[in-house]
């Protein structure tokens, strides 16, 4: 008797584009296709006009998975194009496709191919939605999200906020919540020392990391206010800013040179490739997210791979996966908040407990528990 193998396409970004929803995405075709659901990944040839980018480029550089399969081809402002790639997409007679919904300016081009999928199939259309509200409001948002939301048979939130989030635009019981699994894309850990002297940095000297790009939401100007407080400048601790500026540079430079901060901020602010992500991570004595709003992150979860302590903000998603005073810290969206926390990190020496929790606690974000919610959701529809 043959068994039915389950086939799967994921509709959303791949290399060569770059980020982290790329990135996960790669990551889940692997778990998937590991869990003997035959999948693959339909990508964007164009996925924003250039003026809705605020980075340098959208691509990466590197060298393409070679374990997985990716069709670049979508545009995401051709109708014509999303007619052509629904069809492509209904002759391969998926069980189900899974879309990945970050954005509401998507929601015209995914809402319209999973549409056309639908239509006169059994095809299942599953939505992972990473942010249903922007954090970033631009006008047209909710019909967008609406319209995309409405051709979706089941959705995946990978926090609680979200799966709140949804209930204005569905009704529907449909929906799970998984929490966004560990990345462990980056290749293994090494040592602290290795790390620090990959980076050309001082092994005598302390170091916070703040990882990502740099958008107003994530708080930089924060986190740079709390390494102005007296106490953290006692301390000498040096933090290490990595990743590129989606924003003006100008007011972060302001906050560093009013405070004489220039000896104790590393700027390292360009994109890092994903060959360096690991040192940036394993040289950090702690990783901070001084968000001011967050659904739910993958710094987190490249922070727990490599079982580094956290300090994040009281907002979104971030307090279910990081418990306080255990992993790391949960402070309120305030320098002096952010500040005491980093006082207490180094004064108690709390960077070996916190480590050896991060070993247990990573156990609850595994990418197979996450397939494994999947199927369930697909088995209700």
């Amino acid at each position: 008797m043959s068994t039915h193998k389950q086939k799967a396409i994921i509709v959303g970004p791949a290399f060569p584009l770059r980020g982290g929803i790329a990135n996960f995405n790669e990551a889940l075709c692997r778990a998937m296709n590991a869990d003997g659901i035959d999948t693959k990944i339909i990508s964007f040839s164009l996925q924003y006009p250039s003026f809705l980018f605020p980075g340098k480029t959208q691509f990466d550089k590197g060298k393409g998975p070679k374990d997985i399969h990716i069709e670049t081809k979508i545009n995401s402002i051709n109708p014509f194009n999303w007619i052509k790639v629904a069809s492509q997409i209904k002759k391969q007679k998926p069980d189900f496709v899974i879309f990945r919904f970050w954005l509401p300016f998507m929601g015209p081009c995914l809402g319209t191919i999973a549409g056309l999928i639908k239509s006169g199939t059994n095809i299942k259309v599953i939505a992972i939605t990473d942010n249903v509200i922007p954090h970033e409001k631009r006008f047209g948002d909710r019909a967008f999200t609406k319209y995309f939301i409405k051709r979706c048979d089941g959705f995946i939130a990978m926090s609680q906020a979200v799966l709140n989030d949804l209930k204005e635009f569905t009704s529907t019981d449909k929906k799970s919540f998984l929490p966004h699994p560990i990345y462990d894309i980056f290749g293994e850990k090494v040592s602290k020392l290795e790390a620090l002297q990959k980076l050309g940095l001082n092994s005598n000297d302390k170091h916070l990391l703040f990882f990502g790009f740099i958008r107003k939401y994530k708080g930089l100007d924060l986190l740079l206010e709390a390494m102005a407080d007296e106490r953290v400048k006692e301390l000498n601790v040096k933090l290490i800013v990595a990743g590129e500026y989606y924003e003006d540079a100008a007011p972060f430079n302001e906050i560093i040179r009013k405070n004489g901060l220039e000896p104790n901020i590393i700027l390292k602010t360009e994109y890092i490739h994903a060959d360096d992500v690991r040192y940036y991570f394993c040289a950090a004595d702690m990783v901070t997210q001084p968000y001011r709003t967050a659904t739910q992150s993958g710094v987190t979860q490249i922070a727990y791979h490599y079982e580094r302590p956290m300090l994040v903000t009281n907002v979104g998603g971030l307090p279910e996966i990081v418990p306080h005073n255990k992993v790391g810290y949960i402070t309120e969206i305030s320098s002096k908040s952010i500040a005491d926390s980093i006082v207490d990190f180094y004064t108690n020496n709390r960077e070996q407990e916190f480590t050896s929790n991060t070993v247990i606690e990573k156990k609850r974000f595994l990418w197979s528990s996450f397939v494994d919610g999947l199927r369930d959701l697909h088995k209700r529809l």
